[in-house]
């Protein structure tokens, strides 16, 4: 067995949490199959004395003095695409360590440059936990469907919308009425703007589009458009034709480029997108010849994303070494929009 991974945790709030306590209840099959320990040898969070049920050494107060560590491996999940997150892994990677990150605000807008930043010291990148926490998405289209001629990603990549849609559907309820539950069951944020708006479906079809097309990273030239005014009246309409309204993240190849969106769809009651109900995410890849795959699972909370987070650490562990986006970072295309308004899927 090969000398432990060391490992550094930024954020220690549920997915973090959830990653040192998957670390410690599994650690000893995590060696067998990354054929070394993984140790986590130093972390950082906003609060130190906060009560969490484990604990963790060589804590920290600043999360950039674990780029400056003896870590192999910083697992940047502090959030945001700018601030001490984005200063971490640009940090963490000028110094030769290795970076699994959470984090889709952050990739959406910087992924090539740091990509590219990784690349050069052939170091790993790594986000499985980014988008669709428990559904291995990334692994697969950047590595297992590469033989695929991929003509288009469809998802339901926000659990907190897929809630809020599908109980004002069981229910009758106006919009306003269930997010309000869904905030106080958890479900939403008290400022649920990013999620209901649509901008964190965005962030995470940016990131399926680069790995599925080959494009760098890119919000710019992305509509996007979410729930907020979606009334009973619409869902009800829906459900008398056959159809269900989900949020969806769509990515298409075009004659001239790609098209990708986000938008209300109708979606027909016999796809399998139309039953991912409640808080799980669904996604479909459309394979050309090959046909349809469907992947669905819990997208986000502690388990799935902390779970995700650690199969990217055992990864680094066994020497894995691919591109972020599944091709070098240079070689990633310009953004070049498709066109195309497809609202039937």
């Amino acid at each position: 067995m090969g000398d432990p991974l060391k490992i550094a945790i930024a954020g220690l709030g549920t997915v973090g949490g959830g990653v040192v306590k998957a670390l410690s209840a599994h650690a000893a099959e995590l060696a067998v199959r990354a054929g070394r320990e993984l140790v986590v040898v130093g972390a950082s969070a906003r609060d130190a004395k906060k009560a969490r049920g484990f604990t963790v050494a060589n804590f920290v107060a600043d999360p950039l003095a674990l780029a400056k560590s003896d870590a192999d491996v910083v697992v940047e999940l502090i959030g945001g695409e700018e601030g001490p997150a984005r200063a971490l892994v640009e940090a963490a990677l000028a110094n030769g360590k290795h970076v699994v990150t959470a984090n889709k605000a952050l990739l959406a807008k910087h992924g090539k440059a740091l990509a590219a930043a990784a690349e050069r010291k052939n170091l790993q990148l790594k986000f499985e936990a980014a988008v669709a926490g428990g559904i291995p998405i990334v692994k697969t289209l950047r590595e297992s469907l590469v033989a695929y001629d991929i003509q288009a990603v469809k998802g339901i990549l926000n659990g907190t919308c897929n809630y809020i849609l599908t109980e004002m559907e069981a229910s009758g309820a106006s919009f306003a009425d269930v997010l309000k539950d869904a905030q106080a069951l958890g479900y939403a944020e008290a400022d649920p703007t990013l999620d209901v708006g649509g901008g964190d479906t965005a962030h995470k079809l940016a990131l399926l589009s680069s790995l599925a097309f080959g494009v760098a990273p890119d919000l710019s030239h992305m509509t996007v458009e979410g729930i907020q005014h979606i009334t009973p009246a619409d869902i009800h309409f829906a459900s008398e034709f056959g159809f269900r309204i989900k949020l969806l993240g769509v990515a298409r190849r075009t004659a001239s480029g790609v098209d990708q969106k986000v938008h209300l769809a109708m979606v027909r009651s016999r796809s399998p997108l139309a039953n991912v109900d409640g808080a799980a995410n669904g996604i479909l890849v459309d394979a050309g010849q090959a046909g349809p795959f469907f992947f669905s699972g819990r997208g986000a909370g502690e388990a799935p994303t902390a779970s995700a987070v650690v199969a990217d650490l055992v990864e680094i562990a066994r020497g894995s070494c691919t591109p972020v986006f599944g091709r070098p970072a240079a070689e990633l295309a310009g953004f070049k929009a498709g066109a195309g308004d497809a609202v039937f899927t």
